[in-house]
């Protein structure tokens, strides 16, 4: 079978979102173990793959006639940007689709942890209601409004994420050496930081940088035990970036009040994961989920209709890509 395009996400994912590609475009559906995968690559004059999956063998793309590689999401993790580069083969994202879905998550997350909201489930469920609630009113648990939101990285989501704090009534800070749009910044009131300065004054610290050699691992043990005491801490951005036996320890300690995880070092993350291994007060401070903070219905659905678009901008029109990243 042949076909001008090449999609390594099920159909049914896009039926889900009613935005299924225009009828101009040949369209194969295959997961990336398929064996007739690397046949299909020879002949395909676009592949369109999710930003979340395991890496892409740089083999794949040797002798293709691939146009346009097209991201249905904003993160490259998945390609090898050295062999793309070097065959000259395009590669294009879709930026900002997700800002609203990834804004209100961190926000939702960081209500819920500050609030204990997780955790009076569990212990209403196991028949301590009372005990719990006069806990967490001594606790004197706070709110979001007047709270300092701390945001590493200061792109189109940390843009939208501050923006969504500030609606909260948050006070705003970030690090990033270079914001994309400082005017944005200043007009939100939000202060620019040292990291270290932001980890020591936030009431919430919320990451959103891309995975790169500069920030694996940026925050580990010593920018944690930086960290105000009772600060929570959302991870939304890639795995790899938060060193999590550290994170561990300091829900562990008591330390910090909360984090939330949405990215692991392997995903999904094996049982051996310290985060997974925590108990009793501190497993109750940690709020997992999927790797799902930027996925909603609605942002599902302008994601893939922005990657159908530049499909058919490239193969149909024969005009460049828009959003390429290289």
């Amino acid at each position: 079978m042949s076909a001008d395009v090449l999609c390594l996400r099920p159909k049914a994912d896009f039926e889900r979102a009613g935005a299924l590609p225009p009828a101009s475009l040949k369209v194969a559906y295959r997961a990336p173990d398929d064996a007739d995968v690397p046949s299909l690559m020879k002949h395909a004059l676009a592949l369109v793959i999710p930003a979340v999956g395991p890496k892409l063998s740089p083999a794949l793309f040797e002798g293709a006639t691939i146009k346009l590689v097209q991201v249905t999401g904003a993160g490259l993790d998945r390609l090898e940007q050295a062999t793309l580069r070097r065959l000259g083969i395009p590669v294009a994202n879709v930026p900002g689709g997700s800002n609203s879905a990834v804004a209100e998550y961190v926000v939702t997350a960081a209500s819920v942890l500050l609030r204990r909201f997780t955790w009076a489930d569990a212990e209403i469920r196991n028949g301590n209601y009372s005990a719990f609630r006069a806990r967490m009113i001594a606790d004197n648990l706070p709110g979001l409004e007047g709270l300092l939101a701390g945001v590493v990285g200061f792109g189109v989501i940390g843009l939208a994420v501050a923006r969504a704090f500030h609606r909260m009534g948050c006070r705003i800070c970030y690090y990033d050496p270079a914001p994309r749009d400082p005017e944005a910044a200043r007009a939100l009131g939000a202060q620019p930081l040292s990291l270290d300065e932001l980890l020591r004054a936030s009431d919430v610290v919320t990451l959103h940088v891309p995975l790169l050699p500069a920030t694996t691992g940026l925050v580990g043990e010593r920018e944690l035990a930086e960290m105000k005491s009772g600060a929570v801490l959302v991870q939304a951005s890639r795995g790899g970036i938060v060193n999590e036996t550290a994170l561990a320890g300091h829900l562990k300690s008591g330390h910090l009040g909360g984090a939330a995880v949405d990215v692991y070092s392997n995903e999904p993350p094996a049982a051996d994961n310290p985060l997974l291994a925590l108990e009793g007060d501190a497993a109750r401070r940690v709020l997992f989920t999927p790797h799902i903070a930027g996925v909603t219905r609605q942002s599902a659905a302008f994601l893939f209709r922005s990657a159908w678009r530049n499909v058919e901008r490239v193969l149909i029109a024969n005009e460049p890509p828009l959003d390429r990243v290289y």
